[in-house]
Formats: structure tokens, sequence, C-alpha cells
């Protein structure tokens, strides 16, 4: 009988060690700037208004897949800001700007990881290439949404972010809850690869709370932080193994879950991955039957997610020529083209302002009524139960 030999015994699993820049050295080599840090702010709270129902406008987290090329990453912002500018009263769109890629297996791990597209590592050159490309972004007026990964890059690249996602494969991690909980931009917890919800209410719950965790500072020095909690935990909605969850019953039981929970009771669906199987073309139908939902007030959803791109669908990286690319298309999943992405905003717009008017028409139609109501019945001096005091329920911390 033959057996396989044991491996052979390492002292140590590092077979390569290099110095890389502290956060705070390659904050200093590409800074944010005034301009720029006052619209991750500013944008920053616009979405926890959107989010808390505060901001009638619906957003929109729309951008590539995963950026693999800086320049077609700052081309595609400068197209979609010129289409975003015309929606401003209506929506609210983030750029999606992933220089990280979770993976269940193997595969391009991003920007980061790997800028060379060819497995070398090269995370010195990452690190800078991403910071680069997120403030290139910002400076082009487009805010920027990214999912955090390896919770040590947060510490290089968190203050270039205006919305941050935990994604389905890390949702139940606790260093990415508590990663969430030290992080200043809202963060979307996403259901699980197989469809379940509850670890991304658990895992919203747990990062919206007060904890001690240990990170890094800007100097690359851990710490024991005491984090005040993310400021507006919510979920995303992507569907999964079990078939899409973007159906109203669900989100609206979703809703109440969020509420119970005290967490803002307005999910936002990804109309891509679980929701679309991953298929640019049902991605655009997912878009329009989620457009025409979105105009009922009864649908509870606070925003949507698009994967589009420059240039529709995907393509795959030779190892050999691995820049010999077609230029604004995706090197991991397939996305919806920029010329078929604007339509799919103007239909979103529209439902999103649909909606604002069926809540205006029926908010003076429930003031017709109290008038009414008063007119009929003899107010009592100390009823605490009048109009003013109808429908008040309990507000979410990240409201407050």
């Amino acid at each position: 009988m033959t057996t396989t030999p044991a491996p052979a015994a390492r002292p140590t699993a590092i077979v390569r060690d290099g110095m890389l820049p502290t956060p705070a050295q390659l904050a200093s080599g590409i800074p944010l700037g005034i301009r720029t840090s006052t619209l991750v702010a500013d944008t920053r709270r616009q979405i926890i208004d959107i989010l808390t129902g505060v901001d009638r406008r619906l957003l929109v987290v729309c951008g590539p897949c995963s950026l693999h090329d800086p320049n077609a990453a700052i081309d595609y912002a400068q197209r979609l800001q010129l289409i975003a500018e015309v929606f401003t009263d209506d929506l609210l769109v983030v750029m999606r700007a992933y220089v990280e890629k979770p993976r269940t297996s193997l595969g391009w791990r991003g920007m980061v990881a790997d800028p060379g597209l060819i497995g070398t590592g090269e995370l010195r050159n990452g690190l800078v290439l991403a910071r680069a490309t997120l403030l290139g972004i910002l400076r082009e007026g487009m805010p920027t949404a990214t999912e955090f990964v390896d919770p040590t890059v947060a510490a290089y690249l968190h203050d270039t972010v205006c919305w941050g996602a935990i994604g389905a494969r890390t949702v139940e991690s606790p260093t990415h809850r508590q990663l969430a909980a030290t992080l200043s931009m809202p963060i979307g917890f996403k259901n699980r690869l197989d469809g379940a919800i509850p670890p991304a209410i658990n895992a919203a719950v747990t990062a919206g709370t007060e904890d001690h965790v240990l990170a890094l500072d800007s100097t690359g020095t851990p710490r024991n932080r005491l984090a005040a909690g993310n400021p507006c935990p919510h979920l995303v909605l992507r569907g999964g193994e079990s078939g899409p969850n973007y159906a109203p019953s669900i989100v609206t039981g979703v809703a109440e879950q969020m509420r119970e929970h005290g967490l803002p009771a307005l999910p936002v669906v990804d109309a891509a991955h679980g929701n679309s199987h991953k298929d640019p073309g049902q991605q655009q139908v997912v878009l329009a039957e989620l457009a025409g939902l979105i105009e009922d007030p009864a649908y509870p959803v606070a925003g949507v997610m698009i994967e589009s791109n420059i240039v529709g669908g995907r393509q795959d990286v030779d190892p050999g020529l691995p820049h010999a690319l077609v230029y604004g298309q995706s090197i991991t999943d397939a996305c919806i083209g920029l010329d078929d992405t604007r339509p799919l905003l103007t239909r979103l717009a529209q439902a999103s302002l649909r909606r604002h008017l069926q809540i205006k028409a029926r908010a003076r139609r429930n003031q017709t009524d109290r008038r009414s109501t008063r007119a009929a019945v003899p107010s009592r001096r100390g009823d605490s139960t009048g109009p003013d005091s109808v429908g008040i329920t309990a507000v979410p911390s990240c409201a407050r």
C-alpha cells in the first residue's frame, strides 16, 4: 500500500517580507484636501438622512464590479457625474469603487492586493494606486462607495469612502463587525450567500453598539480602542442561493425586523448578484421592476445598487498580456454598459419623484381629514391624542 508523504515542516509560513508605509505616511503623500473631505462628510450625512427617511431621495450606488484601471475608473466617474447631476433632486448617486474583492475560493483579489493583475502581490503599489484612484473619483465630484474586505486596508482608505459595505462572505465575521463599529461612514451589511438575512441583522446590531476593539492607528501602532459603534448600520438585500429577495413581502418583512432591532427600517436592494444571477441583462429587468415597486410608498427601500461600467459585459485577463484589455470593461462580474445605465437612472429618478408626490398627496388628504374631524368633534383641553402625536414611532439612533 502506497502512502502520501507528509509535507515537510517549515519553521515559518512567511516566504517574503516587505515594508509598507503607515496609513499616516500614505495619507500624507496622497492627502484628501479640504474640498474632497467636505464632499465625503456631506455625502455621509446625506446618506444617513436617506436611510432614516429624513431625505426623500433614493440612494443609488452605481459603478463597476471592481476597479482595475485607474484611468478608466476616473473616466467612468466623470461620465457618471454628468448623468447624476441631472437627477440631484430625486437621486443621490454614489459611485461603486471597489478596490478589494472578496473571494469564495481563488481569483483576482482586487487593485490593492494585485494591481499588476497577475498575482505578484505588490501591496505597496496597490495601496498607493487605490488611494489615488479614490481621491481622483472624489475630485470629479463623485462620492465613493466600497466594500471593506481586509480590516488593515481600511486604515489606509477609510477617509476617502462615503458609504461602505460588509459583504456576504464576511457578514458573520466578528472582526468585520468590529471594524464597522470603528468606521464613520454608514455601513450596509449584505445578507449571506445562501440568502439568509438574520446574520446581516445581527451584524448591523453588533456594529452599531459600543465595543472595545483591537485596531491600528494612523502610525500603524496597535491600539485598544473603545468604538462608539457605526453611525448608521443597515441591510443590503443581494439575493442568494435561495433566489431573489426584493419582492415586496420579503422587503416589508425585513424592514419590520430592522425596526424591531432599532435599525433604520429602509434596506438597500442590490440589483446584481443573487437578485439577477450576475446577468447584466437580467439586472436591467430587475431594476425596471424595482422602479415600479419604488413608486409605491409602501415599498420600504432607501436605495439600490447597480453594477455598471463604461462597456457592458466582462473579460478575462490573459496572464501573458495582463494589460491587453478592453478599456472600461469589467474583469470580474459582468456589468451593464453606461449607455444602458442612463435610462435606468432616469427611470429610478421618476420612481423616486412619483413616490414623493404620492406621499405628499397622502399627507394633504390626511390633513384635510384631520381638519374635518376637528370641526366635527369639540376639542378637549389636555387631550394628548391629537393629530400631532399620531403615527410617531421609535427613531433609529442614527436619525437622532
